[in-house]
């Protein structure tokens, strides 16, 4: 466990070293090029220590109320740990299912360090797999995106199971090694069952303009019918999960990462990856398939969660898109040349992204 770092600078720590990583990595774009051999050496270092940081940072951390769900999947693991059973009623058996057999093994520490491993590997996997020597610019997109540390601290089995979902892609070549890791992802925790389902459509129908045209639809349904909707995949149960369905329908606790009303702040960001998308497929005619299977998960996604956006918790759906969206916004720039100084341009990128994540901390919420 860390003991050295204080509790209440815990997340500051993590998201100014972020700072500093970003801004440093802004100046190497400036002075070198991106295929340079000290760059090269640069970006593999930092991308490495950065990936191994991470994992035990957040795997190590304390157990306190600070860290949101931290203190009840302890309380969960202690249960189990000293000899209760699986619940016959419980949601996501394949977590449970985890959870239990580690409780026999290791440290509720050690647990949750192998969390972190589940939680970031598959970052850097995807990240290596797609754009090869320059992984480490995606890699960091991902580490210093807006959800990132709420989703390794607190919703740790739904951001387990969404990165599980990404490491399946880097099989999308083996469809059967993909189906495992989906069917993995599943079992974590059921609402991937919707990324899923939609990375499956685009198997069938991958057109980006007609996914855009949707995705704006969805805003002005949600403004009229926002309760209509909200209402509608409650009763659904989404996948039958009672307790999904009341991510829709409690009310938020005070104090908790959620809000009523319709959330323009959070449609401002999502409005990212969107606008990368449009750029980049349609104004500037990239053309890869994989890319747009990748956007078009994204929009439809997305698109759920914009018609449900005024609940309480709609948070938790959202990050079924949000997971992928330092993604859509990197891909294609680490894919073809499209800027003089692109390496610069990388930079400018991932500084700008990261800065939306800094000021709704010191700003929005500070």
């Amino acid at each position: 466990m860390n003991n050295i770092v204080p509790i209440d600078l815990y997340y500051p720590l993590y998201i100014n070293l972020g700072l500093f990583l970003v801004l440093f990595s802004l100046l190497h774009t400036i002075v070198v090029d991106i295929d340079s051999k000290k760059n090269l050496t640069f970006i593999n270092f930092s991308g490495y220590l950065l990936l191994f940081f991470l994992i035990l940072y957040i795997g190590e951390r304390p157990i306190h109320g600070i860290f949101g769900d931290t203190v009840n999947y302890d309380h969960t693991y202690t249960k189990y740990a000293n000899g209760e059973p699986i619940p016959d009623d419980v949601n996501d058996f394949g977590w449970h299912l985890f959870m239990k057999g580690m409780s026999g093994l290791v440290s509720i520490h050690t647990f949750f360090t192998i969390c972190a491993f589940l939680y970031i590997f598959p970052l850097y996997k995807i990240s290596k797999n797609l754009f090869n020597h320059y992984w480490y610019y995606a890699f960091v997109m991902f580490v210093v995106s807006f959800s990132f540390w709420t989703y390794g601290v607190n919703g740790v089995r739904n951001g387990a199971a969404c990165s599980l979902f990404l490491w399946g892609l880097c099989y999308r070549n083996n469809k059967v090694v993909m189906a495992i890791f989906f069917f993995l992802a599943v079992t974590f925790h059921k609402t991937l069952f919707l990324p899923i389902a939609a990375y499956i459509a685009t198997y069938f129908y991958n057109n980006p303009k007609a996914y855009f045209k949707g995705w704006l639809v969805c805003i002005p349904l949600s403004l009229v019918m926002g309760g209509v909707w909200i209402s509608i995949f409650a009763s659904l149960g989404f996948g039958g999960d009672d307790r999904l369905s009341g991510y829709l329908t409690s009310q938020a606790e005070s104090g908790t990462f959620s809000s009523s009303g319709f959330r323009w702040d959070f449609l401002f960001h999502s409005a990212f990856a969107v606008f990368a998308g449009w750029y980049f497929i349609i104004k500037r005619n990239f053309k890869d398939a994989l890319y747009a299977q990748l956007f078009n998960t994204y929009l439809i996604c997305n698109g759920f969660w914009v018609l449900v956006i005024r609940a309480n918790y709609s948070n938790r759906f959202a990050y079924l898109s949000w997971f992928m969206m330092a993604l859509i916004i990197i891909y294609p720039l680490l894919k073809e040349q499209f800027f003089k100084n692109q390496h610069f341009m990388i930079g400018r990128v991932v500084t700008i992204y990261f800065a939306f994540t800094y000021a709704m901390y010191y700003v929005y919420y500070g």
